[in-house]
């Protein structure tokens, strides 16, 4: 049986684009798995919604992923990770990670002063899900929470540096460096992009906490304990699925991924 398993892809989706970090992360980690990436674009942003929405639209992504036999669901999305993770683990047999546990559990370990940041979206930050879970691993860590709404669109719009994006990135970041935290949690997938500016803005000495290449290694855990691993050393396939605008996020999605991004299609979740 579970050489059946290993040789299945990872299924892994995000409200847009963002989430191809976590697959760049993933064909680092494990150069070997098949992916099915599912981007709902028509529907972006997802923190900006309400929980109930957020919820109704992960619900239909895991759906949309489990036609493709994945044997894990990566949630790319830090929003539906802080709302949607556990009514969908619930309802879903297929193991589902999110990305704010891999997160919180660098933090943790990262920090030598016990005070951490977080900045993602309104939804995520709203949801104190990193707080929560930083606070379970280790109650003496205080955690500052600065939400900033303009940095997905900022990326998006290939504004990585410049005045402007240092500007932007020092306003936001003020009340987190008041805070003196010395670990940073960048809680959105766009996010990676703008570490040299958000470095630059901070400006004293920060640790800056990927989620998505922790959260790549814990998948890479899961599959080993599961001994579900691929044993194939053929090149891995690849496939990207959006409900809009397939040429859209081919262009901008190899600024987050660093390479072309091929095959992507547009679909609808009631095809």
């Amino acid at each position: 049986m579970a050489g059946k398993i290993s040789s299945k892809p990872i299924g892994v989706f995000d409200s847009g684009i963002g989430g191809l970090t976590v697959v760049k992360a993933l064909m680092r980690e494990l150069p070997y798995e098949p992916i099915v990436y599912f981007g709902d674009t028509a529907r972006v942003p997802y923190g900006s919604k309400s929980r109930s929405t957020i919820v109704k639209f992960s619900m239909e992504n895991v759906e949309f992923l489990l036609r493709f036999g994945v044997k894990c669901i990566i949630i790319a999305c830090n929003t539906s990770s802080s709302w949607a993770l556990p009514t969908l683990r619930r309802y879903f047999k297929v193991p589902i990670i999110g990305v704010i546990r891999p997160g919180s559990r660098a933090a943790v370990q990262a920090t030598r002063t016990k005070r951490v940041g977080v900045i993602g979206t309104d939804a995520t930050v709203r949801s104190r899900a990193y707080e929560l879970e930083i606070k379970r691993l280790n109650s003496s860590i205080s955690v500052y929470s600065q939400s900033c709404p303009l940095f997905v669109p900022m990326v998006e719009s290939g504004w990585l540096n410049g005045p402007i994006s240092t500007q932007i990135a020092a306003t936001y970041l003020e009340p987190l460096k008041r805070q003196r935290v010395d670990t940073l949690i960048l809680g959105c997938t766009h996010y990676p992009l703008l570490a040299p500016v958000i470095r630059k803005a901070f400006g004293a000495p920060v640790e800056l906490i990927d989620s998505a290449t922790q959260t790549a290694v814990e998948v890479r855990g899961l599959l080993a304990w599961n001994e579900w691993l691929s044993t194939s050393r053929a090149r891995a396939r690849y496939r990207f699925f959006v409900t809009d605008e397939p040429g859209h996020f081919s262009a901008i999605g190899q600024r987050f991924l660093g390479q072309a991004v091929r095959s992507v299609e547009r679909v609808n979740h009631t095809d």
